[in-house]
C-alpha cells in the first residue's frame, strides 16, 4: 500500500459546491435526497462516495453526469468539469459533456448492457454518439480497449452477446466502454456489488492501473467502506444525503469522527480477521451443539452434468460431491461464479436430480419429482432463502399473504391460527408488527431479507438453504442478517447450508467450510482449519482478495 501523498496540491477537476437535489412526487412535498454537499476530485486520484442505499451517493452521481430521473432536480449549488460550470447547462450541451468528458460504469452489467447487441459495438457507442471515429476506426479502437481491460481474445468477444460472457467480462466491457472517448473523469458505481471476490479485486486493479495511465480521476461509489479504504485516496460519507465525513483515507479511518461513520467501519471488510471470526464461531459451536448431534443433510458421490446445448460442450457443474451436515451446524459452500455451488443446493432442496449419486434429508431419500409431486414433505422441511428479496418476494402482496401463503400451502392451521403465526413470525424476525399490511416495495432491502425468512420459516422447516442472503445489502444490513440468523440457529436449532462467494461471510457464519472450484470439492473441513490453515493456493487467494484482508494500512496501492 502506497503512503499518505504528500504531494503539491492540484487544481481540482470536479468540483460540487453546496450541492443540493430534490425529487417531487405527485401529491406530496419534495423530498431532499441530497443536501448542501461539497467536495472536489483531482486528477489522478480516487475519491470514493461511501454510505448505504438511501444516502443519496449514486443520485450526487448522476447530478455530476446529469442523468437525474425527471422528477430530480438540483435546488441548490453548483457542479464545475475543468472550470466549466455543468449546472443548468442545456440538455444539448450536457450530452456534450457526458460520455466524452465523462465516462460512467453503471453497478449491474448486464442490466448495463442491451441484450440484443454485440458488447463490441455498445463498448463503441459512445465514439459514435460524439462522431469521434469511423466504424473501422471503433471496431479497431474498442478491440484494443478489449485487450488493455483484460479481455482474451478480443476480436471473438467483439462478436459476442452479453449473456454469453461472464459478470465479469461483461464489467470490463463496460470500462472499455467508459474509455473509449478518453474521458477526464470516470463514475464508477458499486461497479464489483455483484462480483466475486477475486473478480472485483481483478476490476479495482484495473481501474487503479488506468487512474495511474491516463492520470484519470475517478468517482468511486460504493456501500463498502473496506473496499473504500483500500483502494481511494480520499472518503466521503453520505447519510440521508449529508456529509457527515470527509478526508484523506488514512485520516478517516484512523479517525472516524462520527458514530455513523465507525458504524461502517465495523460492518466493513476492514480490518477483517478470519481467524478470529472462525475461532468465535467455533467456540459457540462447541457450547450449543452435541459432539453426536445427528447428521440431517447426507450426499454420497453426487454428479450433475448440463448437456451440450447450441454447439456449446456439456458442462459438469458438480463432481462426486460427498459430504455431510449435523442438525444445528451450518456448512459454507463458497466459490466463484460457476463453481457448481448454486446447481449443488437446488439438487439439495430437490429442484433438480443429480446423473449419479444420493441425497437424503432426515434419513429420507430426496428424490426429484416434476412440478413437486411427492415432495410435500421435503418441502416442509427443507426451505431456501434467495439472494435478491425484491425478486423473490410478490410485489402484489402484503407482507401479511406473504406470510400466510406457506401456511395455507402445507394446510398448517386455521385462519386464526394462521394470522398468530404471521405475529409470531414478524416477533422472530424482528419486523415491526405494522409492516404486516404494507408491500415488499415499501420495504427497505434488509426489511424485505427478513421478510423471505419469516416466510421459510413459517412452515417449521428443519433445514435452511441460504444461497447468496447478504450479497445484494448494504454492509450494515448484511451485520444485522448474519446476526439474526445465528440467534435463529440458536432458539430453534436450524441446520444451514450457506452459500456464497466471500470466505469473509463463510468465516463468521460456518461451522464447516466446503469449497468448490469447476464442480469439483477442493476444500473441506472445520471452518477454522480452512481459513487459518488453507491447503491450496485457490483458497489462499479467495482469503487475500477480501477487502482489508491482506494489508492493515489503508489507501491506494
Amino acid at each position: 500500500m502506497s503512503s499518505p501523498d504528500t504531494s503539491t496540491e492540484r487544481e481540482p477537476l470536479l468540483t460540487l459546491d453546496g450541492v443540493s437535489v430534490e425529487f417531487a412526487v405527485r401529491g406530496r412535498p419534495a423530498t431532499r435526497v441530497v443536501d448542501d454537499v461539497s467536495l472536489s476530485l483531482q486528477p489522478g486520484r480516487v475519491l470514493a462516495l461511501v454510505g448505504e442505499s438511501g444516502s443519496g451517493k449514486s443520485t450526487l452521481g448522476r447530478t455530476v453526469t446529469g442523468t437525474l430521473a425527471e422528477n430530480g432536480r438540483v435546488v441548490g449549488g453548483t457542479v464545475t468539469l475543468g472550470g466549466r460550470e455543468l449546472t443548468g447547462l442545456p440538455e444539448r450541451e450536457r450530452r456534450a459533456v457526458r460520455g466524452k468528458e465523462i465516462g460512467y460504469i453503471p453497478q449491474d452489467a448486464l442490466l448495463g448492457l442491451n441484450p440484443l447487441l454485440p458488447v463490441g459495438v455498445q463498448a463503441g457507442e459512445p465514439l459514435r454518439a460524439h462522431g469521434l471515429a469511423t466504424k473501422q476506426e471503433r471496431r479497431k479502437r474498442v478491440i484494443h480497449l478489449f485487450e488493455q481491460v483484460g479481455l482474451r481474445e478480443p476480436d471473438k468477444i467483439f462478436h459476442a452477446y452479453p449473456h454469453e460472457l461472464s459478470g465479469g467480462m461483461c464489467q470490463r466491457v463496460l470500462i472499455a466502454a467508459a474509455m473509449s472517448t478518453q474521458p477526464r473523469l470516470l463514475i464508477a458505481d458499486e461497479p464489483t456489488t455483484a462480483l466475486d471476490v477475486t473478480v472485483q479485486r481483478t476490476i479495482l486493479d484495473l481501474l487503479d492501473g488506468l487512474v495511474e495511465e491516463n492520470d484519470l480521476a475517478v468517482l468511486l461509489v460504493t456501500h463498502d467502506l473496506g473496499v473504500a479504504a483500500e483502494r481511494a485516496d480520499e472518503i466521503a460519507v453520505l447519510k440521508d444525503g449529508r456529509l457527515v465525513r470527509s478526508g484523506r483515507t488514512h485520516e478517516v479511518v484512523a479517525h472516524p469522527g462520527d458514530p455513523y461513520t465507525e458504524q461502517l467501519l465495523r460492518s466493513s471488510s476492514l480490518g477483517f480477521s478470519g481467524a478470529d471470526a472462525a475461532r468465535a464461531r467455533s467456540e459457540r459451536r462447541q457450547e450449543r451443539v452435541p459432539a453426536d448431534a445427528p447428521v440431517v443433510v447426507e450426499t454420497r458421490d453426487v454428479s450433475k452434468t448440463f448437456r451440450a446445448h447450441r454447439g456449446r460442450a456439456a458442462v459438469t457443474a458438480v463432481r462426486d460431491a460427498s459430504f455431510e451436515v449435523r442438525r444445528g451446524t451450518t456448512l459454507g459452500i463458497v466459490g466463484e461464479s460457476g463453481s457448481g455451488k448454486t446447481t449443488l443446493v437446488r439438487l439439495l432442496a430437490g429442484l433438480g436430480a443429480p446423473d449419479t449419486g444420493t441425497i437424503t434429508v432426515d434419513g429420507r431419500p430426496v428424490v426429484h419429482h416434476r412440478r413437486g409431486r411427492g415432495q410435500a414433505p421435503l418441502y416442509r422441511t427443507v426451505q431456501m432463502v434467495y439472494q435478491d428479496p425484491f425478486a423473490s418476494l410478490n410485489p402484489r402482496a402484503t407482507v401479511r399473504s406473504i406470510l400466510e401463503e406457506p401456511l395455507a400451502g402445507h394446510r398448517i392451521g386455521g385462519k386464526e391460527d394462521r394470522a398468530r403465526r404471521v405475529d409470531e413470525l414478524l416477533d422472530v424476525t424482528g419486523l415491526p408488527a405494522a409492516l404486516a399490511d404494507r408491500y415488499t416495495a415499501e420495504l427497505s432491502g434488509g426489511q424485505r431479507q427478513r421478510v423471505a425468512i419469516a416466510r421459510v420459516l413459517a412452515p417449521g422447516p428443519e433445514v435452511l438453504v441460504l444461497d447468496e442472503p447478504v450479497s445484494a445489502l448494504d454492509v450494515t444490513v448484511q451485520r444485522q442478517i448474519l446476526d439474526l440468523l445465528t440467534s435463529l440457529q440458536d432458539e430453534l436449532a436450524l441446520t444451514y447450508l450457506f452459500i456464497s462467494h466471500d470466505l469473509g461471510v463463510i468465516a463468521e457464519i460456518s461451522d464447516e467450510i466446503l469449497v468448490l472450484r469447476h464442480g469439483d470439492i477442493v476444500e473441506r473441513g472445520p471452518a477454522l482449519d480452512v481459513i487459518t490453515d488453507p491447503a491450496t493456493d485457490y483458497v489462499r487467494e479467495l482469503l487475500a482478495a477480501i477487502p482489508g484482508a491482506a494489508d492493515a494500512v489503508p489507501g491506494r496501492s
